[in-house]
């Protein structure tokens, strides 16, 4: 029979670190500070003007783990830039790199990849993955994508809004689409900034309970209106900025054909903007990758679409969270 390994007391005294899990664990006011750092740190590198020696020096020795159970082209460039920003090395952990879930524990796995990184960049499938990692990790777990929620997509997607409009109060936003991940967080995100948002989903489709209680909660605090309806026309009437993402996720490929006729007459064109009166202003937003059937190209490519802004922000979006969970422990007002 082994003993139990004994721990010092500083074991215990030491700190739980603070987790990007989602923006419901966000108040408004830190929301918003993570946007206001990503348009300073785009402003600073579209300058052209290097940054000051220091900054480059707040990571310097340490590792930045990218623990990947999905491929990813945006979410792997941006963190892997926004690491090389602050000095530090990215190491990217894809499924087949390491032994977890064939020969370890994500307790263990957990445990020694914290104790060697500075963070540790998750795209998962599951929610309770990031919990898991989350209960057991001594360094922050920044969610980069599990089944449930997408807040670095969210920060990036505000920045991408005030960037367009000047502004995020007063504005609406329809998401016309599957009820998924991106629009979780990116209804709280929108509705934390003073976005009203309008969901469409087909009406065999469930939006999620918990996230739908706490956006009504946050629409109410805030003075906006939260609404889900099963018509495209009605979420985009009045809207400033048209959403949606991939009606087919990774792992979903064969239910493809039921999906299809699951969203027949949700393909985002022209002809439904118009119809469905949005604002002369409007904007198109997708987090690619995009599928034609999802919207056409004459959207997808018009002077209205902020596609590639929107995936250039999450280099941004990465280097606010570092900064603000990283480099400053977690105090996202600092």
């Amino acid at each position: 029979m082994f003993a139990k390994r004994s721990l010092s007391s500083s074991a215990f005294l030491k700190s739980k670190p603070r987790h990007l899990v989602n923006t419901i664990q966000l108040s408004n006011e830190e929301l918003a500070s993570l946007v206001g750092k990503a348009e300073a740190f785009k402003k600073q590198v579209r300058s052209g003007n290097p940054a000051p020696v220091e900054q480059h020096q707040k990571l310097l020795g340490k590792l930045v783990a990218l623990l990947f159970s999905k491929r990813s082209t945006r979410t792997r460039i941006s963190t892997e830039g926004a690491a090389a920003y602050f000095g530090a090395q990215p190491m990217f952990l894809g499924k087949d790199d390491i032994q977890l879930g064939v020969n370890e524990s994500t307790y263990d796995t957990t445990k020694v990849i914290s104790s060697m990184t500075s963070c540790i960049f998750a795209r998962v499938n599951s929610h309770q993955e990031i919990l898991e990692l989350c209960e057991h990790s001594s360094v922050p777990i920044i969610n980069s994508l599990c089944d449930m929620y997408h807040p670095l997509q969210a920060i990036t997607d505000i920045l991408t809004i005030k960037e367009a409009f000047g502004k995020t109060e007063g504005l609406k936003l329809a998401w016309v689409g599957d009820s998924n991940n991106v629009i979780n967080d990116l209804a709280i995100a929108s509705l934390r900034s003073g976005i009203s948002v309008a969901v469409s989903i087909p009406k065999d489709i469930e939006f999620d309970p918990e996230v739908s209680k706490a956006a009504s909660e946050i629409a109410s605090e805030n003075g906006l209106s939260f609404d889900i309806v099963h018509e495209p026309s009605k979420a985009i009437n009045n809207s400033n900025v048209i959403v949606t993402d991939t009606w087919i996720s990774m792992g979903q490929e064969a239910e493809k054909q039921a999906k299809l006729l699951q969203f027949d007459g949700y393909q985002i064109t022209q002809s439904m903007i118009s119809q469905g009166n949005a604002s002369p202003d409007w904007k198109f937003m997708h987090c690619l990758p995009r599928h034609a059937e999802e919207v056409a190209d004459d959207v997808f490519y018009s002077e209205n679409s902020l596609v590639f802004e929107e995936a250039e922000n999450r280099l941004y979006a990465a280097m606010a969270v570092i900064e603000a969970f990283v480099i400053n422990k977690g105090d996202l007002l600092k």
